[in-house]
């Protein structure tokens, strides 16, 4: 693989990173840039590449989000007395100082809330509860974290319909829908509706502020809107958070659960592209493996950064300006395959 190839390639890494979490879509960056500076590879290798790319963005979701998504727990429960003997909690510090320190472990996501053992066995003086380490010392605890199993069943929920849908329509969608009219229409359609959505906003106060207060009706409604995102154009993130500021959603909460819901969706989209790769037949050499893996680390350190600056951002921001932009990149795609088609009748 010579170096222009391999600027090619960082640069897609660079468009996946910023655009998958952006709701820009991804999908019409890649066909802008395919367009005018397209790689040398096969058209089945550059279908798939554009999909497990996105495989380095997911795992900068897991890095940076880590404690909100890892759901077990391990904790000291026992402290030393002065003859250096192990002692329960309860012996060492008064039955509220205990509370208070239950309470904090609660609000930090250390400790299930909804647990009111572990609370009345330390006004019994019988200490926490905890499962003993493999020794049988009893001095480390293992817990799951409710709150996030839960989040994790809701956003299990959520990719059900995408998962079905994406299934039995890969194909058709692939051979359809991915042309420059279809990504330029969605890009348009979904700018307006941003803007839309935005100004009627402005006088509503969201009732779910929180990814703990989505319930699991409104799970199956981010995977209906998610569902959508299938059409090339429309973009994951765009589709999922409009449909979330329609419902009620406050844009942190929107852009955190995406965030969440990207990570089995495109796991999963990638797994297919891989399985459909393979099984047409088609072998991965030694430069189609550098090219995937120099594509998803440069989408990996991208995203680390974008993820960041969208949080940020819409603490204090709308999504208006990404209408305005997609509604611009929408009118580009749209010039670029009309002098495409003018082109091919002459």
């Amino acid at each position: 693989m010579d170096i222009v190839e391999i600027i090619k390639i960082i640069l897609l890494g660079i468009i996946e990173g910023v655009t998958e979490w952006l709701p820009v879509s991804s999908t019409g960056h890649m066909y802008l840039f395919d367009e005018f500076w397209p790689i040398q590879a096969s058209d089945a290798f550059k279908e798939m590449f554009f999909v497990v790319i996105q495989l380095g963005a997911i795992l900068a979701v897991v890095v940076m989000f880590w404690n909100k998504l890892w759901p077990l727990g391990l904790k000291k429960n026992r402290k030393p007395g002065a003859d250096g003997s192990e002692r329960p909690l309860h012996a060492v510090q008064p039955l509220a100082q205990q509370e208070a320190e239950l309470r904090r472990m609660a609000r930090k996501g250390e400790f299930i809330p909804s647990d009111q053992d572990t609370l009345s066995a330390a006004r019994n003086g019988d200490g926490a509860p905890a499962v003993t380490d493999a020794s049988g010392s009893g001095n480390k605890g293992v817990y799951f974290k409710k709150d996030i199993l839960l989040m994790w069943l809701k956003v299990i929920i959520a990719c059900i319909p995408t998962a079905i849908l994406g299934f039995l329509l890969d194909d058709i969608l692939d051979t359809y829908l991915y042309n420059g009219p279809v990504i330029a229409a969605m890009l348009i359609v979904y700018g307006i509706a941003f803007i839309l959505i935005e100004n009627w906003n402005k006088k509503r106060t969201p009732r779910i502020n929180s990814v703990g207060d989505i319930g699991y009706m409104t799970a199956v409604m981010f995977g209906l809107f998610q569902a959508l995102a299938m059409i090339p154009g429309t973009s994951r993130s765009g589709a999922t958070i409009v449909g979330a500021l329609l419902i009620g959603v406050s844009r942190t909460t929107a852009a955190e659960f995406t965030f969440f819901l990207a990570i089995p969706t495109m796991f999963g989209a990638s797994l297919l592209k891989l399985v459909k790769f393979f099984l047409d037949g088609n072998m991965l050499g030694g430069t189609e493996i550098a090219a995937l893996f120099i594509g998803m680390a440069v989408a990996f350190a991208v995203s680390l950064a974008v993820i960041r600056f969208l949080m940020n951002f819409v603490r204090k921001h709308d999504f208006k300006v990404f209408g305005w932009y997609r509604i611009a990149l929408g009118i580009v795609v749209g010039i670029v395959f009309a002098l495409q088609f003018a082109h091919v009748i002459e």
